[in-house]
């Protein structure tokens, strides 16, 4: 079987650290002989500048023939924010529906963290976010728009059906994952009472029924963030939905080390899912072989994962932390690593 991968560099600097992912798969590849084929897209600001064009549908109907979409990044200052943004990643999120936006916390070791006396024990975790539904289907509007008087509505929106398969697929997780196999759900049950009822009912109607050896856990999102800093130990695979889920990987990647180490994938398990490093095109490193290109590379890891190649993907996990170990910082231009070394590191350790 050779895998096809679609390969959206993007802007700023996601070309660079998808390149340095791209080093990695071909040394994994070669290591564990599976074949692949690349092939490039290019939606980017600098496109949309000079042609006014995004993703069309066309485009999404090429991208449904692919395995897996590696991303670098979007996001171009010459471009109004959200445009981008919405015109691309949004746009392949919600016509592919990736429900699902899986985000590993993990701290490496040698990698430092804001959070006194923890470390790579304390952790480890995963975040399951619900990834189509919520406050981001842009349902709302205006009324009296300018006016004194002007009222803004955003709905969050929540069906069952699209909370009971993120909910499937998170205790699916928790059971492969066998660590604690312990899942959170992550709501606002005190405040936001129809939604997260709905949650929380779903939630444990399914636990009960077809996963009883899992051990089931409800936090607020103001107290879980609270934790994430006081005690991290404490997760094992946490759920919850799209505004809450975008809120606290955030929080996630920065005890982990930073946006610099911090991977995703936005996956629909029974289509076509893409990986991503969660940092951002960071157009001020632009060319500079200074940006940290292990968030990308960890992202490629997942991809192995989705893929079922699960020894190519452990042993891009086990380059990433031998990388950790010769690298100053995390942080872009203090590594003591250019971004083409630490790619090098990486794959001269697959």
């Amino acid at each position: 079987m050779v895998y096809k991968i679609a390969v959206i560099g993007g802007d700023g600097t996601g070309p660079e650290v998808i390149a340095e992912g791209l080093k990695v798969l071909a040394a994994v590849a070669k290591k564990h002989k599976f074949e692949y084929k690349l092939e490039e897209f290019d939606f980017t600001g600098k496109r949309y500048l000079k042609t006014g064009k995004l993703v069309s549908d066309e485009d999404i109907e090429k991208l449904k023939t692919f395995d897996v979409i590696y991303l670098g990044a979007v996001g171009d200052p010459a471009v109004k924010p959200g445009i981008i943004e919405h015109g691309v990643l949004l746009k392949i999120r919600f016509a592919l529906d990736q429900y699902i936006n899986l985000r590993p916390v993990i701290l490496y070791p040698n990698v430092w963290t804001p959070i006194k006396d923890k470390g790579p024990a304390e952790i480890d975790f995963v975040v399951v976010r619900e990834n189509t539904e919520g406050l981001y289907v842009g349902t709302g509007g205006y009324l009296k728009k300018g006016s004194p008087d002007e009222v803004a509505t955003q709905v969050s929106v929540n069906t069952r059906k699209g909370i009971e398969r993120c909910l499937r697929y998170a205790f699916e997780y928790t059971k492969k994952r066998n660590k604690r196999k312990q899942l959170t759900l992550v709501g606002k049950t005190n405040v936001l009472t129809y939604a997260f009822d709905l949650w929380e009912r779903a939630f444990h109607e399914i636990g009960q029924k077809d996963y009883p050896d899992i051990k089931r856990e409800y936090a607020h999102v103001d107290a879980t963030c609270m934790w994430f800093v006081k005690n991290p130990e404490w997760f094992d695979v946490i759920v919850t939905d799209n505004m809450f889920g975008d809120i606290i990987t955030d929080l996630g990647a920065m005890i982990q080390g930073g946006m610099g180490i911090a991977a995703g994938g936005n996956i629909n398990p029974e289509g076509v899912s893409m990986f991503e490093p969660i940092g951002g095109s960071a157009p001020k490193y632009t060319g500079q072989n200074v940006i940290n290109p292990l968030a990308a590379i960890g992202a490629l890891q997942m991809l192995l994962e989705e893929l079922g190649e699960d020894k190519a993907a452990a042993d891009v996990e086990k380059g990433i932390k031998y990388a950790c170990t010769q690298m100053k910082s995390m942080s872009a231009g203090k590594m003591g690593m250019s971004t083409t070394e630490v790619g090098d590191t990486v794959a001269a350790n697959i």
